[in-house]
């Protein structure tokens, strides 16, 4: 853009507006940090005194922590309620209710792990429990999966907001998910959405670019693995009603996968 382009007229008239607003400078005689913001005396004595409890625990200490816990248990049973004593997710001091970690029969042949709890299933602890996680459950029983499945989330407690939960949230409860695939060895494993795709396989790029795919899932340590299928979140499904042909599209996949192994 050259300075022809510019509106020289319509310029004036903003200027014009501006003095007659009271503006009556441009800049000042020294810069201004704009972006900082002096916080009172009191405030700034709550966020030191708190700043200890909110801080991030040392991901490498967390993880450690929740492997060692998670080798604890040698049912799915034990599994959930050592999750529920981990303290290594900051999740579990912004609010949650209570940890909802995972249900379903014990001899289950498919693995499905959501995004994150939210307000329903942290007010219930019951997984996949809002509207979401009910239209889930439709889906399931339509495919014949719904009597084989145990469901979990790539973190246990519900982040403020709804929001996504962070790499470091994920990376603090994935010794529990790989606990449960090692005690489990569910014949499929379904990530509903890219932020379990994330947690579980360190996928990359947007959902419609990793769903309908198939990937192997294997443990660092041990010969565990599982093929896992990448599909749409349900909660995106209720704001995009269009996609859930695709959704079902995989739903089918996994069924006939599951039959062929059986």
């Amino acid at each position: 853009m050259t300075p022809a382009a510019l509106d020289i007229a319509a310029t004036e008239s903003l200027l014009a507006f501006w003095r007659d607003a009271g503006v009556d400078g441009c800049y000042e005689d020294a810069p201004v940090d704009r972006t900082h913001v002096e916080l009172p005396p009191a405030r700034k004595a709550v966020l030191k005194a708190t700043s200890a409890v909110v801080a991030a625990p040392d991901s490498a200490e967390c993880a450690q922590q929740a492997r060692a816990l998670a080798a604890e248990a040698m049912t799915l049973d034990a599994l959930v309620a050592v999750a529920a004593t981990f303290d290594g997710c900051g999740l579990k001091r912004q609010g949650a209710r209570r940890a909802v970690v995972g249900s379903g029969p014990d001899n289950a042949s498919l693995l499905v792990i959501g995004n994150a709890p939210g307000e329903a299933e942290d007010s219930s602890g019951e997984v996949f429990a809002g509207r979401a996680g009910r239209m889930f459950d439709r889906m399931l029983i339509e495919s014949g999966l719904a009597d084989q499945t145990w469901k979990m989330n790539s973190v246990f407690w519900r982040p403020p907001g709804d929001r996504a939960p962070a790499p470091e949230e994920q990376a603090a409860c994935l010794p529990f998910l790989e606990r449960a695939l090692e005690i489990l060895k569910p014949r499929a494993v379904l990530l509903l959405g890219a932020a379990p795709a994330r947690a579980v396989l360190g996928a990359t790029g947007n959902v419609m670019g990793l769903r309908g795919t198939w990937q192997d899932w294997r443990l660092h340590e041990g010969a565990v693995s599982a093929p896992a299928l990448v599909t749409l979140n349900p909660a995106f499904l209720l704001k995009q009603p269009q996609a859930k042909a695709m959704a079902w599209a995989d739903m089918l996949a996994l069924a006939g996968r599951l039959d062929a192994a059986n």
